[in-house]
């Protein structure tokens, strides 16, 4: 608060100006001081810029995706997307992007479009969990691609609820259903050999589709949006594929190393999560 004093003696004419002039002098100097308190306007009034900043954080624009830039599809993923900055979370992810028309996906806010997202891939309905947002952008985790995301503007779509969650203990061998953060099931389960390894990090749910064998008791598997991190490693039939959760009727194979890279359950397992888990549910593989 400014404080102003002023004491004046009434001596003479003369002293009386010399004890202004002196007054006026030294308020002059300090008003010159940086720490001088001077009448200002409220704040309420007049907001500082780095408070309207906050409040308005300035949204980087989309540049114009280049022609002839590729679609992302079940066998051929995206390039130049960046990595997932924390592929092992487990903390629940709650909505996803559904797109009803391609999207582009982008290397980082504002920045390069690399690859489209089409509504649907080999037939199946895209839900691409959101893992991210910055300034009017959220980062969603990419189908057909192992640990990437892409950018998007957030505009042109809305945002879908997600409630379950698988999460994948490679260690452990163990397969563990949550909805809402409350586990439903947890189970043994057979893992990738060291030669064709379940493949870590977040990914999810992309669709389910048919299987043909005994083997697989009838049942559907969920296929994921991973797939072989060397697939050279593997039969050429199986060099496109993605990773999936599937029952199986052996049960010796539970709590082992012994698949192709996807997940196996029992068939009772199976039956409860195709019940229940919808496309775009979070999955989680972790060491």
């Amino acid at each position: 608060m400014p404080i102003s004093r002023s004491r004046l003696s009434l001596v003479s004419l003369t002293a009386v100006a010399l004890i202004v002039a002196v007054i006026v002098a030294v308020g002059l100097a300090r008003g010159s001081e940086p720490d001088a308190a001077q009448p200002s306007t409220p704040a309420s009034a007049a907001p500082s810029a780095s408070v309207s900043a906050a409040a308005s954080p300035t949204v980087p624009p989309a540049a114009e995706p280049p022609a002839g830039m590729p679609v992302i599809a079940y066998a051929k993923g995206p390039r130049g997307l960046p990595a997932d900055p924390d592929p092992e979370s487990v903390v629940p992810v709650t909505e996803a992007l559904r797109p009803t028309t391609r999207i582009a996906l982008y290397d980082a806010p504002g920045g390069r479009a690399r690859a489209w997202l089409p509504p649907r891939i080999s037939g199946l309905p895209v839900v691409a969990p959101i893992v991210a947002r910055e300034n009017g952008w959220a980062a969603v985790l990419v189908p057909a691609a192992n640990r990437r995301i892409g950018w998007v503007p957030e505009a042109g779509w809305r945002a879908e609820p997600l409630r379950d969650q698988l999460l994948v203990n490679l260690a452990a061998r163990r397969l563990t259903w949550l909805r809402d953060g409350a586990e439903q099931g947890r189970w043994s389960v057979a893992i990738g050999a060291d030669r064709s390894p379940t493949p870590l990090g977040r990914t999810f749910v992309l669709g389910r589709t048919g299987t043909s064998g005994a083997v697989y008791a009838g049942l559907d598997a969920l296929v994921l949006g991973s797939v072989p991190d060397e697939p050279e490693k593997l039969a050429a039939s199986l060099q496109g594929a993605h990773t999936g959760i599937h029952a199986w009727s052996n049960s010796s194979a539970f709590g082992r190393d012994v698949s192709n890279g996807c997940v196996r359950t029992p068939a009772a397992v199976q039956r409860k999560l195709l019940a229940q888990v919808d496309p775009g549910t979070p999955v989680v593989v972790t060491p």
